[in-house]
């Protein structure tokens, strides 16, 4: 698959640098547009229709960060631009009526195609962006960008304005979204803010008019390529991950293998399961739960094997939860023992996480063993997927997944494989909506049922999988 978002960061830094255009003698220089825009400031200035700005010290041969063509010429980007800071309204101050303009708040108004979502509206505007501003999200989910195409809005404290002067202003919001890139690729994504000094002091390398125009038209022609791109490769995920969807419901309806006599039957494993559920009731390590309903016929999903059997999930394990340490105390973090989350989630076998806890805060968790499956059953990802995972080292969890203790850890990689067969339905009737985030319904989830083959044909269906899902990635 082609990375088309470290393409379009790479096309970004090649436009800022003049890598991607013919500089021409007839464009002029970027010194002769510097001093028209400081001439048209001055005048904005005297009219009052901008306020002066402190001036900021030339730029030192060692603040250069990169070499541009001849003709160009780098400036602190205070200089041909203003910088509209935003302000928050009162609940009084703004209304969904309609009433006066339209009042932007954050990031959650910028919609996919980069036009603004309005919902709220105020009568008493003080902060103004005005058409063809590029606004930019400062606070909370930062890095949104987005040029203004109505007459005017009123922003709020986690939006900025930038206001150009003759200069094209789509020039301008790439060359800022370049800047935002960079910054949030330093800072692995966790940004608590934009602050007007960085936007004010940046060394803004700047062309003549005409080649930004060029440069514009240019970015535009790659971007729709790349689009064309993202299209195709969304489709062939699509259909990649359909076919492995159909892959996995075939595996566990067994029509992949063939089912051996010598294999036994399901029962009889079944049977050794409950024997080992009864042995770990005796010595004390788990808790005698009322016997499980029985089996209906019209629960049954579909036709399996006649060495197969359905069994209720939760009659092959225990389920618990894992918990957060506090954040707050030092000694809990960076120790030796893996700390699992949802962000840990993505790979068939867990082998380590992002976060590790110490043996202290350990001590008031409890480890899983490798084996183990790990389901997230508290988050936004379960409106779309059930993401699971096998452990592969000892563990502790968070308190948004479950754990799932098998009786015989051997059945830990079937077990996936029937959860992921069952995804669509798990998503689709097991998982109700909250506020911010979904939530398995967990007792309809752990009394769900599933397919059992005998152990061998289990790791034939199982090593089946493996191959065919590798060789589709």
């Amino acid at each position: 698959m082609i990375d088309t978002k470290a393409l379009r960061s790479r096309v970004l830094d090649l436009a800022i640098r003049g890598k991607l255009t013919e500089q021409l003698e007839s464009d002029g220089t970027a010194e002769e547009l510097y001093q028209q825009i400081q001439t048209e400031k001055q005048k904005l200035i005297k009219e009052k229709k901008i306020k002066k700005e402190k001036p900021l010290p030339p730029i030192k041969p060692e603040e250069v960060p990169f070499e541009i063509p001849s003709n160009w010429k780098f400036v602190k980007f205070c200089n041909i631009i203003s910088l509209q800071s935003g302000q928050d309204l009162q609940k009084n101050e703004y209304n969904d009526t309609r009433s006066g303009i339209p009042y932007i708040t954050g990031a959650s108004n910028y919609q996919f195609d980069g036009s603004l979502l309005i919902n709220r509206w105020t009568e008493t505007p003080k902060a103004f962006a005005e058409k063809g501003d590029i606004l930019l999200s400062c606070k909370g989910t930062v890095g949104k960008i987005t040029i203004l195409t109505i007459d005017k809005v009123h922003i709020a404290r986690q939006i900025m304005g930038i206001r150009s002067y003759i200069s094209d202003n789509i020039f301008i919001s790439l060359f800022v979204q370049s800047k935002v890139n960079g910054i949030i690729s330093a800072s692995k994504g966790l940004i608590p803010g934009i602050e007007r000094k960085d936007i004010l002091n940046m060394e803004f390398p700047l062309p003549p008019l005409a080649e930004q125009k060029r440069i514009v038209a240019r970015v535009e022609e790659i971007f729709r390529i790349l689009d064309t791109i993202d299209k195709a490769q969304e489709k062939y995920s699509a259909d990649v991950e359909s076919l492995k969807a159909k892959l996995i419901t075939a595996g566990i309806q067994g029509k992949l293998t063939e089912q051996l006599e010598s294999d036994g039957t399901a029962e009889e494993l079944y049977q050794q399961i409950q024997t080992e559920k009864q042995k770990l009731i005796k010595e004390g390590k788990i808790k005698k739960e009322k016997p499980l309903p029985s089996i209906k016929p019209e629960e049954v999903p579909f036709e399996i094997p006649s060495s197969w059997k359905w069994v209720r999930l939760k009659s092959l394990g225990q389920f618990s939860s894992g918990k957060t340490p506090s954040m707050a105390e030092s000694a809990f973090w960076d120790g030796s023992i893996a700390w699992v989350s949802s962000k840990d989630m993505k790979k068939t076998v867990i082998t380590d996480s992002e976060m590790h806890v110490t043996e202290l805060a350990a001590k008031d968790m409890k480890i899983y063993p490798a084996g183990t499956l790990l389901l997230v059953a508290r988050s936004g990802i379960l409106r779309h997927s059930l993401p699971l995972c096998v452990l592969g080292v000892e563990s502790t969890i968070n308190q948004d997944i479950k754990a799932f203790s098998l009786y015989d850890t051997s059945l830990s990689k079937w077990v996936y494989f029937a959860l992921k067969g069952f995804e669509s339905y798990i998503i689709r009737e097991l998982v109700k909506a909250m506020t911010t985030v979904e939530s398995l319904k967990f007792e309809e989830f752990s009394n769900m049922l599933i397919p059992l083959p005998p152990l061998a044909e289990q790791k034939r269906i199982a090593d089946k999988l493996d191959e065919l899902l590798i060789a589709m990635q």
